[in-house]
């Protein structure tokens, strides 16, 4: 009798059992389905940490969405951290700042270090710039997020500074003097210490702050739901996650209809009320956003030539990790680690580009680039495939010379109007889908869009298209890869919460970082930016543009020497 109890109490036991594995199977289909409906994500908080992330995931920062947390191998952890540790910023010493002890860039300054001292083309001048807040007293923290670069008008030529923050509320800037005449120095305070670390919190606990959605439609009926990399609440979503990749992205599931009857993507929205009034102070336009910071003394040093050099070569340093990367002189960029032709005539584009494909990847700064050598070009023709304004895919084509040019935006997050959904393409999968050689060209660009996400989106972005470019580069070697950094824009008070300079400088520095030592080349469209004397602009003026295109050019035909 009794051992028939015990094997009842050991039976009931398997079954338990039996059910448990059944239940976590059940669960793991459940959340890796491909179209149809899953549950809901949930926005994590400190209190609220999910336990199924990895166990090597060493980050004490708060983790952004359990959808977004990858199984990370030992070297891509250990890369991922050194990465978030290179671009941590230094925070006040209080936790919360008023405004009046902000940094106030009317009562800082700046002086240049010995400024009657002898000086010739290639010496280094140092400046030093003083912060102090609104009650013109001095700052006795860092963090302070600027911008500085010197300038001759009268000859177009400017280049950008080095700056080193010294965490006692002083700065120094370092120029190298890249050519003779009266040189000037501008430093611009981009934002104090004290909105840095709004920006920060934004970025942790609000990427939610730009929205897309995406249509739905079957026969009549259509449908419209809020889309992003993560959805907050308890909703059913639809999961586009990229299979290949693993990019994630959702978007609430409609009503009425199926995941699988999604026809087009595009931005939602911005949310309004991110900040408090008070934070609201450390973002204003003229007072504490790109405000000039004051000389105190001169401003200015005159530059002698260098003895016995020819001029047209003292700048061409072997160093490719020179700073500043480049300078204009007479408002063309000279690279000073390379040569760069200048293709001022049509034809001199065409022979560069005779039997190429060229395979433009990005954003709409990319866009200009299609947008620049389709109208430059006499010969390359646009052709119509009926893609939604600025949004592409587009395609340009010269029969004579054996030209193909096309464009085509990366994948979501991105912050066009209508994208079809058939359109929306990770690079990394479509570079998997380039067979490569001597005539294939492919030039990158990808930030702006992810701007409002926690840095750890964009890495995952990055280590998918680098693992597509050294594959790439593997089966092809001769195949050209350029990548185009990011660049600075006009800023204002709301712009700043959602794509500031701060943002774009901190995911530049991921991008370099990640694609050093591998064969590809770049573009310094933030130097450009930075340097040349028009106003920024998210979307460069054109002389700006076509200075990246001569830059560009010049890896797709080097000059001979």
């Amino acid at each position: 009798m009794w051992r028939d109890s015990f094997r009842l109490q050991i039976f009931c036991l398997l079954m338990a059992v039996l059910a448990i594995v059944v239940l976590v199977h059940n669960f793991f289909q459940l959340e890796h389905l491909d179209d149809d409906t899953v549950s809901g994500s949930n926005w994590i908080t400190e209190n609220n940490v999910q336990h199924s992330l990895s166990q090597t995931n060493k980050t004490t920062r708060r983790p952004y969405c359990g959808y977004t947390q990858q199984t990370l191998s030992k070297r891509e952890q250990e890369e991922q951290e050194s990465l978030l540790t290179a671009i941590q910023w230094p925070k006040p010493p209080d936790g919360k700042i008023a405004f009046a002890q902000s940094t106030d860039p009317t009562h800082s300054d700046f002086v240049i270090v010995k400024p009657s001292r002898f000086f010739r083309v290639g010496d280094e001048l140092e400046v030093l710039v003083r912060m102090r807040d609104f009650q013109g007293k001095p700052k006795q923290y860092g963090g302070d997020y600027l911008q500085a670069r010197i300038h001759s008008p009268l000859l177009k030529a400017g280049a950008a500074g080095r700056i080193v923050d010294c965490h006692n509320g002083l700065y120094k800037v370092f120029f190298t003097l890249l050519w003779p005449g009266e040189v000037k120095v501008s430093v611009s305070l981009v934002h104090p210490s004290e909105a840095i670390q709004v920006l920060l919190r934004l970025r942790e606990e609000r990427p939610d702050r730009v929205y897309f959605k995406s249509s739905f439609k079957s026969g009549r009926y259509s449908e419209s739901t809020e889309c992003n990399v993560c959805l907050p609440g308890d909703l059913p979503v639809c999961n586009f996650t990229d299979p290949y990749t693993g990019e994630p992205w959702f978007c609430y599931k409609p009503r009425k209809l199926s995941c699988a009857s999604r026809i087009s993507h595009a931005k939602g929205g911005y949310l309004k009320g991110l900040v408090t009034k008070e934070e609201s102070l450390f973002f204003q336009s003229h007072v504490n956003i790109k405000k000039p910071i004051p000389s105190s003394g001169p401003d200015s040093v005159i530059v002698k030539p260098k003895a016995f050099t020819d001029s047209s070569s003292i700048n061409r340093a072997e160093d490719p990790t020179a700073s500043p990367s480049g300078y204009y002189y007479e408002d063309q960029w000279r690279s000073r680690t390379r040569w760069i032709s200048n293709f001022n005539k049509s034809d001199d584009i065409t022979e560069c580009l005779q039997g190429k494909v060229i395979h433009l990847f990005g954003d709409s700064t990319m866009r200009q680039w299609f947008e620049y050598l389709t109208a430059f070009v006499p010969d390359l023709v646009e052709f119509n495939l009926r893609s939604p304004k600025n949004v592409g895919p587009f395609m340009s084509v010269d029969l004579k010379h054996n030209i193909l040019l096309k464009f085509r935006c990366h994948g979501p997050p991105i912050r066009f109007s209508t994208v079809f959904s058939s359109e929306l393409r990770y690079i990394a999968n479509e570079l998997n889908g380039i067979v490569g050689g001597r005539n294939t060209i492919i030039a990158i660009t990808i930030w702006s869009h992810f701007s409002t996400f926690p840095v750890e989106v964009y890495i995952r972005r990055l280590r998918n298209i680098r693992r597509s470019v050294i594959q790439l580069l593997d089966r092809s070697p001769e195949t050209l890869i350029v990548i185009r950094t990011a660049n600075v824009q006009e800023l204002g008070p709301e712009v700043s919460l959602f794509n500031s300079d701060w943002y774009s400088f901190q995911l530049d520095s991921v991008m370099r970082k990640m694609f050093s030592g591998i064969a590809v080349h770049f573009v310094d469209a933030w130097e450009m930016s930075v340097a040349h004397y028009l106003p920024h602009n998210l979307h460069p003026q054109e002389v700006i543009v076509k200075n990246q295109i001569d830059a560009f050019l010049s890896y797709v035909c080097p000059l001979q020497t």
